[in-house]
């Protein structure tokens, strides 16, 4: 068996405020939504090389009761990319919290962590 794909799949408050999000600062684009308008109870993100999608909370709480109550910090992504200090500027700007200031780190990567609007930490690597 080969894994071909892996997929995050956050529960989120709003649907529609983490696709703003995910756009904005990560510069990701809007791969699906359902319904197509809003407001969304399922949407996901896409470049190509990564996929996130996100589950309207209550949704799921209607069909998941025990997966529902998890919201923010039961998961975290870790991202690298080719320009660390263009996400930084984005997450600046959109006045994320920072919860892990660049460092550099001792296996040659340089990071930083923030948190999106739901408390899901997101750590932004580049290789120095």
């Amino acid at each position: 068996m080969q894994i071909k794909k892996l997929t995050p799949n956050l529960i989120v408050r709003d649907v529609e405020a983490s696709l703003k999000f995910y756009r904005e600062v990560l510069g990701l684009e809007t791969a699906m939504t359902v319904p197509e308008q809003a407001p969304y109870v399922f949407a996901g993100v896409s470049n190509g090389a990564i996929e996130i999608f996100f589950n309207d909370q209550k949704v799921v709480a209607a069909e998941y009761p025990k997966l529902a109550a998890t919201v923010g910090a039961s998961l975290t992504l870790y991202m690298e990319v080719d320009s660390l200090q263009v996400v930084l500027d984005r997450v600046q700007k959109a006045g994320a919290k920072i919860s892990m200031p660049v460092t550099e780190q001792f296996y040659g990567m340089k990071e930083f962590a923030f948190e999106d609007q739901d408390g899901y930490t997101i750590t932004i690597a580049e290789k120095m």
